[in-house]
């Protein structure tokens, strides 16, 4: 019965902590677009990146 004054209010922190967490990845936008990662690790992007200006081109002296 002592180890039910312990547990109680042990368990009432945890899910106090666990409903602050939750929230806080509610708010924070974790759970906004769930599918888009997955469909974006899958799509087929063939087209090269342009590179800009400048970069992979060698100036006069060799650099």
């Amino acid at each position: 019965m002592e180890s039910l004054y312990l547990l109680i209010p042990m368990s009432v922190l945890l899910v106090f902590l666990i409903g602050v967490i939750f929230w806080w990845s509610v708010r924070s936008g974790q759970f906004d677009d769930l599918e888009g990662p997955g469909y974006r690790v899958v799509s087929d992007d063939d087209t090269p990146q342009p590179t800009p200006r400048g970069e992979g081109e060698k100036d006069a002296n060799g650099r």
